[in-house]
């Protein structure tokens, strides 16, 4: 009983800093043109480093800043290096948000759900290497919540570090070419978007066969679980 009760408490403890987080981080406003000043001006190494340091903190503390960072990122490197930058930057936040969960959650969402007569936790657990490549390399879900949702389940992390390792430079490459290529002036004129992907029909026609990959993702996993 006394576990039972630690484990409710480590959990709520889990809830309440991310709904915490979330109700500050929308008061949270990244100055974009100054952070591209900023690391346009000091050499390579430096701003990568803390292009890095910076995305691994500001997104844990802010979670939806993540797609200010990879605009920013593919304005000031290029779709190569800042591929590189945030790949790096999402293993490290997959480390630390697996675990968190993983210390926090875990152990009451195995006693919640371990009588269930739906065993969730079970089919989540064994999901096979190639189902988590899978859902890591289609936007479907957002790395925060995959990294923590995987985290309060039984998988192991060498499965899904594994996974993350191989799906991640995939995703990650094909958005920082395209926004490498389009600019920010897409956020307010998706024509140049359209234009982008008509113009480059190798891209486009990558781009149409990953949308059908994410349906097809969709429809399998609802029918695993």
């Amino acid at each position: 009983m006394a576990q039972k009760y630690k484990n409710g408490v480590k959990f709520l403890i889990l809830v309440f800093l991310f709904i915490s987080l979330w109700y500050c981080g929308r008061f949270f406003q990244l100055d974009t043109a100054g952070a591209e000043k900023y690391l346009s001006q000091i050499p390579l190494l430096a701003s990568s480093a803390v292009f890095v340091i910076l995305y691994v903190v500001i997104t844990f503390f802010v979670f939806f800043s993540k797609d200010i960072f990879w605009i920013v990122a593919a304005v000031v490197f290029g779709p190569f290096v800042s591929a590189l930058l945030i790949y790096a930057s999402e293993i490290i936040n997959a480390f630390v948000l697996f675990f968190l969960a993983r210390g926090l959650g875990r152990g009451f969402v195995r006693n919640y759900l371990k009588n269930k007569p739906n065993p969730i936790d079970e089919k989540l657990g064994a999901v096979s290497f190639i189902w988590l490549f899978m859902l890591r390399l289609v936007p479907l879900v957002p790395y925060r919540f995959m990294d923590l949702g995987f985290g309060l389940t039984g998988i192991r992390f060498k499965r899904y570090l594994a996974a993350v390792l191989l799906a991640t430079p995939i995703r990650v490459f094909w958005v920082q070419y395209i926004l490498a290529g389009v600019g920010k002036g897409f956020i307010s004129q998706p024509q140049l978007l359209v234009d982008f992907l008509l113009h480059n029909r190798f891209l486009y026609f990558f781009s149409f066969i990953y949308l059908v990959l994410v349906f097809v993702v969709i429809v399998k996993f609802k029918e695993r679980l």
